[in-house]
């Protein structure tokens, strides 16, 4: 038995870290944490310090008993997990969950998996940092308290099933806040000037007017007094520059970086840099620290000078400016700078080029410009033109890399060609086109990461949960918006003539954004009428601060606990026992047919309208919104059409003919049939004739293609792509085959291989019982009866296992029959 056992969290990293030690070490996993407070009660004392009732799920307690075992037989037990305080918690929770004799454990943390950062951190072990676990403990707490305390408020006073949490809802109050700025944002006009010159030599120069025109009147006769004029270069400045790479990537600039560039989602950017970093591949992933240890400043240089020159080398430092910022930590880069790329997963590969190259730019020599400035002037008028140049005299770090922005306008300076002061140029055409001011962006998840880190709220850890969970709870979600065509004025000067015509452009398009939910913002305005001071950015920095103040040992968390709660606490009773229902209502008007009320507000199954009141004497008349409405930006127009659905078109093979629009979008319904509509399609419009269109398709496509051992093959198109149905089984169809053509021998194919891969996932069999096991993902197995599921850690050898073992998981699995009691007669 090995004397030394080394655990982790993850299966990935201990496998990893098994290669670099030798056979006196044991490396195992606990999957995470393996205790956590309860999940179905607060968990929490209040009244003894706000002690917290740590349990270990049911689904670790196999997890636990095979560390203890492990731990009993090493002589030192070393805790591994990651060195933030996520992690020095997973360490506490191991020593006591496992009962460890303090005497035989240490406590190591690195911030790279390879071979030398692990024997470097075996060769320096320390204690468990009890204000790191305290700081967690903090920050666990107290949001296990906000969550616990106001999400039964929110089921009383909006609707039952939802909740809340100290940084999610502060999250989401930006978004509402963003949106509501948007739709009152009223854009003003005015009238930009552009004009194209001329040299004699034939080279273009692109100019701008410097200032607009708020009329069209005002721009027309601007363009006019150009007429006849003659330009020449009035002044011309030229001024060297330069460009400073950014610094090596922290948690956050990662997730933007990532956003923008590879169009990766914030959850799945943690994802693919979590994997690289168990694989060994980059240094630890949850970190605000911008610093690089002097190993990778050195490796970095001797790598830069290698591949492009010693002109291109510039070691550099960097400092924090971001609120909390923790510089002890390691920035996030490749952990061994002389691997410029990896043979991973795709999305892996190029999120690793990413760190790559943001790490050898951050070390790199500054790029060297020469920026021009030209004025151009006319003998018929004092108004000057613009035109700004830029040309790269040496390319330095940009030879490797371009950092990305969020500026959706931001103009890219020209390549101008060599001018000279009173040189003549010559007009080729000028615009004067209608412009409209922008309203402010929705956020994206790479900005609303940036503004939360500028705001000080949240820390490395929390950013993905934290966008993850907002959507999840459907108080987010990812914007699906169209835009409407506008149309602009544009007047041209050509050869001395001005023509006018209208253009049209798409204003408003806004896909991928984030957008809130008529239930985001109902809860987003309760929360703020009535807790303000939780949803409010100054405290939930400050709170952030104290966790920070925990960590280094500066506060005590209780006292930090019961100031919050003393003033918390009741204000969360006044709020039950005071506060009216919120359901969002907005009056709409009236119904011009019976000159009842029309009001919208979130009902039992989502927004609606309703025609009519409670009190009245008829009963109110009730109608869901469509998908693409909201209770903020419905019009009574638009209302009252809903009362018009379903719309009956009429019959078709002897069978009714309805249009409406469910959960999914807009559909046709043939008799008991629902077929889905294209995206975006308006029900309103959608004739009978399109309708058969539809039901057609739909009866081409479920007709059957072909029979296979007695029983029909259909095909069709799912989420995940285009498939064929065979005996209840789907099997995906791949690239190699033509859907639209399938043959017989095709068709026998994929069942036939579909079949082999099933029959080879099953590892275990007790036909006559119906049980199996089978083959699941990360080298695990999963126990099958009928619809019942068990997996297993992957500690488990299913080859030992019993046809009884497995009958008594599969009896602790199924779900208590509910006792009945006969009422006696």
């Amino acid at each position: 038995m090995a004397k030394n056992l080394v655990i982790v969290e993850s299966p990935a990293k201990a496998k990893t870290i098994e290669k670099f030690l030798g056979k006196d070490y044991k490396v195992a996993s606990s999957y995470g944490h393996i205790s956590d407070l309860p999940s179905k009660e607060l968990g929490v004392d209040v009244e003894k310090d706000f002690e917290p009732k740590y349990i270990v799920s049911k689904d670790k307690k196999d997890v636990v008993k095979n560390l203890r075992n492990l731990a009993e037989k090493a002589d030192t037990v070393w805790l591994a997990s990651d060195e933030d305080r996520e992690g020095e918690a997973i360490a506490w929770h191991l020593a006591e969950q496992l009962k460890l004799d303090q005497s035989k454990v240490k406590r190591i943390v690195f911030n790279a998996i390879t071979k030398n950062s692990i024997l470097k951190a075996i060769e320096n072990p320390r204690g468990i940092d009890y204000n790191l676990v305290n700081a967690q403990q903090a920050r666990r707490v107290l949001d296990r308290l906000v969550g616990y305390e106001l999400s039964p408020i929110l089921w009383k006073k909006i609707k039952s099933g939802l909740s809340a949490g100290r940084v999610q809802s502060v999250a989401v109050r930006l978004i509402v806040e963003r949106e509501r700025e948007i739709n009152a944002f009223t854009p003003e006009v005015s009238f930009r000037v552009v004009a194209e010159f001329r040299t004699e030599e034939g080279k273009s120069v692109k100019a701008k007017l410097p200032k607009t025109f708020a009329t069209k009147e005002e721009a027309h006769k601007f363009l006019k007094s150009n007429v006849g004029a003659s330009f020449k270069v009035a002044n011309l400045e030229t001024k060297p520059a330069k460009k400073t790479p950014a610094p090596p990537f922290t948690t956050s600039t990662l997730q933007q970086e990532a956003s923008r560039k590879l169009y990766f989602s914030v959850s799945k950017t943690m994802n693919m840099a979590q994997r690289l970093y168990e694989a060994g591949l980059i240094t630890y992933m949850r970190t605000d620290s911008v610093n690089l240890s002097p190993e990778a400043v050195e490796a970095a240089k001797e790598e830069i000078q290698r591949e492009y020159g010693n002109k291109y080398s510039k070691p550099r430092k960097f400092s924090q400016k971001t609120k909390g910022a923790q510089e002890a930590h390691e920035a996030i880069r490749p952990t061994d700078i002389s691997i410029h790329s990896v043979s991973v997963e795709r999305d892996q590969a190029r999120l690793y080029d990413l760190i790559w190259k943001r790490t050898i730019a951050s070390q790199m020599s500054d790029a060297e410009l020469e920026r021009t400035l030209v004025k151009i002037e006319a003998d018929k008028h004092k108004e000057q033109f613009t035109a700004n140049g830029e040309v790269l005299k040496f390319d330095g770090f940009l030879k490797v890399y371009i950092e990305g922005t969020d500026d959706e306008d931001e103009e890219q300076a020209d390549l101008l060609p060599a001018l000279k002061v009173g040189e003549p140029l010559l007009n080729n055409y000028m615009t004067a086109t209608q412009r409209f001011s922008r309203a402010p962006y929705r956020y994206t998840e790479a900005s609303l990461v940036k503004k939360l880190e500028e705001l000080g709220i949240g820390r490395p850890s929390t950013y993905a949960p934290t966008i993850s969970t907002i959507q999840n709870r459907g108080y987010i979600e990812r914007g699906s918006i169209e835009g409407t065509e506008r149309n602009y004025i544009q007047f041209t000067l050509e050869k001395e003539q001005i023509k006018e015509k209208t253009l049209s452009e798409i204003t408003g398009s806004d896909k991928g954004k984030l957008v809130p939910t008529d239930i985001g913002m109902i809860v987003n305005d309760f929360l703020v009428n009535h807790f303000e001071n939780i949803l409010d950015y100054n405290f939930t920095a400050k709170v952030e601060q104290d966790f920070d103040d925990i960590a280094s040992g500066q506060e005590d968390w209780t006292l930090m606990m019961k100031d919050f709660y003393k003033g918390f606490h009741p204000q969360v009773k006044d709020v039950e026992e005071n506060a009216d229902r919120e359901t969002g209502e907005r009056i709409l008007g009236k119904d011009p047919e019976t000159g009842r009320q029309v009001s919208v507000r979130l009902g039992r199954f989502g927004p609606m309208v309703q025609i009519g009141v409670a009190e009245e004497e008829e009963k109110p008349k009730f109608a869901s919104l469509l998908p693409d409405q909201t209770i903020e930006g419905i019009s009574l127009e638009e209302a009252l059409e809903l009362f018009a659905l379903p719309r009956n078109l009429g019959t078709y093979e002897g069978k009714t003919v309805e249009v409406n629009v469910g959960r999914y979008g807009p559909y046709v319904r043939f008799d008991d049939t629902f077929i889905s509509l294209d995206k975006g399609e308006d029900v309103f419009d959608v004739s009978l004739d399109r309708a058969i269109e539809v039901i057609k398709a739909k009866q081409k496509a479920d007709a059957p293609i072909a029979n296979y051992k007695g029983k029909e093959v259909t095909k069709g198109k799912g989420r995940f792509g285009p498939f064929i149905k065979w005996d209840g089984m789907f099997i995906n169809v791949n690239k190699k085959y033509d859907f639209d053509d399938l043959s017989e021998a095709d068709i026998r194919e994929l069942i036939e291989d579909k079949l082999k891969k099933e029959a080879e996932k099953v590892v275990r069999e007790w036909s006559e019982e119906g049980i199996r096991i089978e083959k699941a993902r990360w080298g695990r197995h999963n126990i099958l009866k009928g619809k019942t599921k068990i997996e297993l850690p992957k500690e488990v050898d299913v080859s030992k296992l019993s046809l009884e073992e497995v009958q008594g998981m599969l009896d602790k699995k199924a779900p208590k029959k509910k006792k009945t009691t006969k009422t006696k007669k």
